[in-house]
């Protein structure tokens, strides 16, 4: 099997050792099992949507914040760049709600409208998580905005990354769905998860991806067999799927270190003792958005490759070593991944609702608009009691069929185009 990775990883591999971090650890002890680069800095991109999660769901516990409470869309959420849903200002969108956006779509302007729900501003919600990360012992990370846009200061490493993830899933085992969300569906558009280990590596459950161009693609992955639950992280990786397939690796070899010759292997400690390096992050712009490369590299690659992993790309050959192959069916299906989560803008609605309208402005429905033709409505009372009267006395005169209403057209509710544009 491990043939087999090495040859579908040689292309994605070969030239970029020293341009990337990799980790991974087991989330129970924090027993590393392999690192390479994992204390040097790094910047985090997106993947900084983890500790805003973590900060949020931080504010809930303390009662600072409920999941149902409705955030309003200020003009700053509004105005992040470039995958956001793309409300307009003054649109309500539940915690709850804007947390699965978040994670899922990756959204910039969810990250804002959680960090002012919580804090009052970006600011002081950068105060806030670089304050949970000194507590968590994240010495290399410092904060500056919710989202990962790129900025000097927002560092962290793999080490801290590793970190956080493991708080995250130790403190708030109950809202572990948040972090493997399949995909959410907004009216009739289905958005998927970046994360493209969910619902196709075995046990995958979490956790967020990232990209700017001066950090490469990043990715914070986890996932479980047989009660044992592992974290890996690669940071820099060339496009994203090279960091699934890298995540995918670091998580088998993982899964295989308790072999019969794990004892050979030199013990690497564990993550909180990991020293971190001083060094400045690397900066990838250059080779990740340079002017060399055939097509520039974007965050919102994922939504093709989410959907669409071809059977002979290298990380679907990896995943064939792992799955046992069926004649009826080929490797990754469309919606393998699983059901995707219903989201909505507006006030908290009970579980079971359903779905009126998506629209942050909805049209106002026609206050003489008449039913559809066919509809059934119910009937008047007059309409009653000459039924009745009817069905008492078969002698009695029909009354005269009365015309049908002319047929109306119905709007449909609108989706919000946002949330399949992306800026290129």
């Amino acid at each position: 099997m491990w043939a087999a990775i090495g040859c579908a990883a040689t292309g994605l591999t070969a030239t970029r050792a020293s341009a990337e971090a990799q980790l991974v650890i087991e989330a129970e002890s924090g027993k590393v099992l392999f690192a390479e680069n994992a204390a040097y800095p790094w910047y985090p991109a997106s993947v900084t949507k983890v500790m805003t999660a973590y900060a949020v769901l931080r504010a809930v516990r303390d009662g600072r914040l409920t999941l149902d409470k409705a955030l309003p869309v200020s003009q700053a959420a509004a105005a992040q760049q470039p995958v956001k849903m793309g409300f307009p200002p003054g649109t309500l969108v539940t915690a709850d709600n804007a947390l699965k956006m978040l994670m899922v779509r990756s959204s910039n302007d969810m990250a804002v409208v959680l960090a002012e729900g919580v804090s009052g501003s970006i600011e002081n919600f950068a105060d806030t998580m670089n304050q949970h990360a000194r507590r968590l012992g994240m010495t290399q990370s410092t904060f500056v905005n919710p989202n990962g846009l790129p900025a000097d200061d927002q560092i962290s490493s793999a080490r801290d990354l590793a970190i956080l993830a493991r708080a995250l899933i130790r403190e708030f085992p109950e809202y572990d769905f948040y972090w493997h969300i399949p995909a959410i569906k907004m009216g009739k558009a289905v958005q998927r998860n970046y994360n493209t280990l969910i619902g196709r590596y075995p046990g995958a459950d979490g956790m967020k991806t990232g990209f700017i161009c001066a950090s490469g693609f990043n990715l914070l992955a986890s996932a479980t067999r047989d009660n044992r639950r592992l974290i890996a992280v690669v940071l820099g990786a060339p496009s994203s799927q090279a960091r699934a397939l890298k995540a995918a690796q670091l998580l088998e070899r993982g899964f295989n270190s308790n072999g019969a010759l794990s004892w050979l292997m030199p013990s690497l400690g564990t993550i909180d003792s990991m020293q971190p390096i001083n060094a400045a992050p690397p900066n990838l712009r250059e080779e990740m958005c340079g002017a060399h490369r055939k097509r520039q590299a974007t965050e919102d690659e994922d939504d093709v490759v989410a959907a669409n992993v071809t059977s002979d790309s290298p990380y679907a050959v990896f995943l064939s070593s792992l799955r046992p192959k069926t004649k009826s069916a080929a490797l990754l299906q469309e919606g393998s991944a699983g059901e995707p989560v219903v989201v909505y803008t507006g006030p908290f609605r009970k579980p079971g609702t359903e779905m009126v309208g998506t629209d942050p402005k909805p049209k106002a429905a026609a206050k003489d608009a008449k039913p559809k033709t066919g509809a059934k409505t119910a009937a008047k009372p007059k309409d009653a009691a000459t039924t009745t009267a009817a069905t008492a006395n078969p002698d009695a005169p029909k009354p005269k069929p009365k015309k049908p209403a002319p047929k109306t057209s119905e709007t449909a509710p609108a989706t919000p185009t946002a949330l399949t544009s992306q800026a290129r």
